[in-house]
């Protein structure tokens, strides 16, 4: 390889090198703010869980509804976190 070859393949790869630098800093930044959202509902949703064995008729139909409602979002939020973590 010639001198400007060699010049040109480090330069391709410098490139690529501070592409994926950045990328895999927004990713890790996205991966850590769905978590933080996730652990949100997470939370709510250890705190809504207990009620239900209190509840009974509408109330413990509105109650699971939204138990389920958030537990679905908490899953996709998972879903996603993998999604980001799989770039």
């Amino acid at each position: 390889m010639e001198r400007k070859d060699v010049e040109k393949l480090v330069q391709k790869v410098q490139q690529q090198r501070d592409e994926l630098v950045l990328k895999m800093h927004l990713a890790k930044a996205e991966a850590k703010e769905e978590w933080a959202n996730a652990e949100k509902k997470w939370e709510h949703l250890k705190a809504k869980t207990p009620g239900l064995a209190r509840e009974s008729g509408d109330s413990l139909k509105d109650l699971g509804a939204a138990v389920k409602l958030v537990g679905d979002e908490i899953l996709h939020s998972y879903e996603r976190i993998k999604k980001i973590l799989a770039k």
